[in-house]
């Protein structure tokens, strides 16, 4: 995926600024959880006097307020009440279902005060799945694990109590059993592929193939597609994402 291009999307645009609304003015210092690119963590740095951005890998940031480090959100390598404002924005959706109330205990413990969480809201996670190459195993879309509701993001951070939630940007991304089905038996073909997230069962790359599929399964992809329209005329659009400001008291 080209990030500057993404970034530069108005769906992009509208998600990012929501987050730095939510923002309290004049804090000290912030930690930024999947900084990826750094793009969130300079927009940060404009609030506070210092960033922390935290990748799995060391991201690699150019600025005199930010400091690059290498971590894992299941294990912080930080003191309790360290930092005044906590960002967590599209990370906990990758995160191992068996592993996520550990990393939202650790995104408790590290804040002195606020935390801020940005997730995909309600996704249904079968749609836009692909197939790995190697295992051919079922991937969810962009490696996205988990599916979240204020509801289960409020349980999953008590005892921080939500002071702001705000939905952004509408859609109707849902799909259906029969389609799911269909879609399953045909490899999947028009899955989220361009995702850089890498297999979630083997590690492998995901990537398009779609040589080697038979007529009955380029047929039930038709059938698929067709489920799928109407399953869009039924269906209400729905909030894209879900950003929450907690305090932690």
């Amino acid at each position: 995926m080209n990030l500057t291009e993404y970034r530069a999307s108005t769906n992009e645009q509208k998600r990012i600024l929501d987050l730095l609304s939510l923002m309290p003015p004049n804090f000290f210092n912030g930690l930024d959880i999947g900084a990826r690119d750094g793009y969130i963590s300079e927009c940060m740095a404009m609030h506070c006097e210092h960033v922390t951005a935290l990748d799995l890998t060391m991201p690699k940031i150019v600025h005199e307020r930010i400091e690059c480090v290498q971590g894992n959100i299941t294990d912080l390598n930080f003191n309790d009440n360290t930092f005044d404002v906590v960002l967590c924005a599209e990370v906990l959706e990758h995160i191992y279902p068996e592993l996520l109330q550990q990393a939202c205990a650790e995104l408790i413990r590290v804040t002195k005060r606020w935390l801020i969480i940005g997730v995909p809201f309600n996704q249904d996670i079968r749609l836009g799945a692909t197939r790995c190459p190697s295992c051919r195993k079922t991937n969810p879309p962009w490696g996205h694990i988990n599916s979240f509701t204020v509801e289960k993001l409020c349980n999953l951070f008590d005892p921080l109590k939500a002071q702001r939630i705000n939905f952004i940007s509408k859609a109707k991304a849902k799909t259906n059993f029969v389609t799911h089905a269909l879609m399953e038996y045909a490899d999947h073909p028009y899955g989220t592929y361009v995702q850089d997230e890498c297999c979630i069962h083997c590690g492998s790359e995901i990537n398009r193939f779609m040589d080697q599929r038979t007529l009955t399964q380029r047929l039930a992809t038709r059938v698929g597609f067709l489920c799928q329209s109407v399953q869009v005329i039924f269906s209400q659009a729905q909030p894209s994402w879900v950003h929450i400001l907690f305090e932690k008291k």
